[in-house]
């Protein structure tokens, strides 16, 4: 009876967390604000390994995160940290400057990846009340989503009037040393918006000029295995195969094999916009 019950309560959460993230996609205007937490058997173990209770899973253009027991949220100057524990009340913690134009934020391996307009700042978690810096992989002002895997964080630097720059491209930086992060590889893009990563797999939303999947196994060469380019993307969240895309339109999904190379269209949930 007690299995039958824990088992229940699972699934009872997984389905919560599954609706709270339709919801939060369903609600944005345009924006990205998407962060699915998952527990400590979730596919991001970088800090279920330090026994954090979860962490969150969100698009390269979200602007809030969870690790564990906080939340993490960036305005366009500043990291705001809460403490969620109890989460009928939550309690602001501290605020920590990040200078102008910042815009989004990706956990990997205890540390947050925050893009800004005019560079990549990085920020260690050893004290999660009082994130600190690291270190600045600066470039040109550019919006400037972020995600990170292994030694390699992944940049789309996009022009137009919004984001100050005529760049369109995708930026491969070196982390591997994690006090100098130095550029690796430039690829030009279209007009890329978010960005995903799995594996072999890099999928990149290129706004109205679709989604594009890559093959990185190669970083000198990348590959690009399917273009989808009758849809609108704005980013994604690659999730235990299953892709999860926000476009203009609605919440589209996909499924998709790295090993393989394919990727394949499930469904899309239309949204109305008031």
């Amino acid at each position: 009876m007690i299995n039958d019950m824990m088992k229940n309560k699972k699934i009872l959460t997984s389905i919560y967390k599954f609706i709270v993230l339709i919801l939060i996609i369903i609600s944005c205007e345009g924006s990205s604000d998407v962060v699915l937490n998952v527990g400590s058997s979730g596919v991001n173990s970088d800090f279920s390994s330090n026994g954090e209770s979860g962490t969150g899973i969100g698009g390269s253009m979200a602007r809030f995160t969870i690790v564990g027991d906080y939340l993490y949220t960036v305005d366009s100057w500043d990291l705001n940290i809460f403490d969620i524990s109890d989460q009928i009340n939550p309690e602001f913690k501290s605020k920590v400057g990040l200078g102008w134009g910042v815009e989004t934020i990706f956990p990997y391996d205890n540390r947050l990846f925050i893009g800004a307009q005019n560079g990549m700042h990085i920020y260690d978690l050893e004290n999660k009340v009082e994130p600190d810096w690291i270190s600045t992989y600066e470039h040109i002002t550019s919006c400037d989503p972020v995600v990170v895997q292994g030694d390699f964080a992944f940049v789309t630097l996009r022009g137009g009037t919004e984001c100050q720059s005529f760049n369109n491209q995708l930026d491969i930086i070196d982390i591997s040393k994690i006090s100098e992060p130095t550029l690796f590889k430039t690829y030009s893009m279209i007009n890329p918006h978010g960005l995903g990563i799995d594996g072999d797999c890099l999928f990149i939303t290129e706004g109205e000029y679709g989604l594009k999947m890559y093959d990185i196994s190669n970083l000198n060469e990348i590959e690009l295995t399917e273009h989808f380019k009758d849809i609108s993307s704005i980013d994604v969240i690659p999730f235990m195969g299953i892709l999860m895309m926000i476009g203009n339109d609605g919440f589209h999904q996909y499924s998709y094999d790295c090993d393989l190379g394919e990727i394949d269209y499930i469904s899309t949930i239309p949204i109305n916009r008031l």
